[in-house]
């Protein structure tokens, strides 16, 4: 397996993403107001779990990590803490299963977790829709083809997210966030706003199934068979020099 870390657009991006007019000129203004609105009516809830993560997790209350965004451009994506930081006795952090308290998973099953992402919305670090900003370490490991998906904004939910979510695999998941890409409307995003709202109440495909975490693309193909541990390692390092370098 060859490692790509750069999206070669004009290779790739004219066979796939339709700059529709909403795509350039509407779709920003729309996650603008939408956020905005959101943040406005949900402070409540957005202090009420700041509080109670506070109390149940402790501090920090809002995890911070970088993420890849529009063009392979690194952000750092704002989220609720759903995890401790139980070390074991050589001050290494647990694994996310025994970190992962039952606070955490209702925060996870309920989405509250990712209100924050509504402030990298506003920022334009993210769009209300768009496929989900992967981890850097799942992005080197990413073929050109499903790169693509980087030629859009990551967003608070995708047309991944409402057809499987967690539950899907991972070659699934690519080809759903291209099929969104090749035609991106107004009418298909709020149909995905308001499929996503069903899933949240029912609170679906939260997780892998056997898992109480979603498992890392390098750690999926590495289990697979379909990298070694030699490339596992290398995509690792890539990942790492990615990270440092903002």
């Amino acid at each position: 397996m060859q490692i790509e870390n750069k999206l070669d657009t004009n290779k790739y991006t004219p066979h796939y993403t339709n700059y529709s007019l909403y795509l350039k000129y509407v779709k920003r203004n729309f996650d603008i107001i939408l956020s905005l609105c959101s943040i406005i009516i949900l402070s409540p809830v957005f202090l009420l779990v700041f509080i109670l993560v506070r109390f149940k997790l402790g501090s920090p209350v809002i995890f911070k990590q970088y993420r890849p965004g529009l063009n392979e451009s690194i952000f750092k994506m704002y989220k609720f803490r759903t995890m401790t930081d139980v070390k074991d006795k050589y001050g290494n952090l647990l694994s996310d299963d025994l970190r992962l308290t039952k606070f955490g998973k209702l925060l996870r099953s309920t989405s509250l977790d990712e209100l924050p992402e509504l402030f990298n919305i506003l920022k334009g670090d993210m769009s209300i829709i768009g496929p989900r900003p992967q981890l850097v370490k799942d992005l080197v490991f990413m073929t050109p083809k499903q790169k693509l998906r980087q030629t859009v904004k990551p967003g608070l939910s995708g047309w991944a997210q409402v057809n499987g979510r967690n539950r899907v695999s991972w070659e699934e998941k690519f080809e759903l966030d291209l099929e969104y890409i090749k035609n991106v409307t107004f009418f298909k995003d709020f149909k995905i706003i308001l499929m996503t709202i069903s899933r949240v109440f029912k609170r679906e495909n939260i997780s892998t199934a056997g898992m109480d975490t979603s498992e890392d693309l390098g750690d999926y193909l590495l289990r697979v068979g379909r990298i070694s541990r030699e490339e596992y390692s290398a995509g690792l390092i890539e990942s790492y020099k990615i990270t440092m370098g903002k």
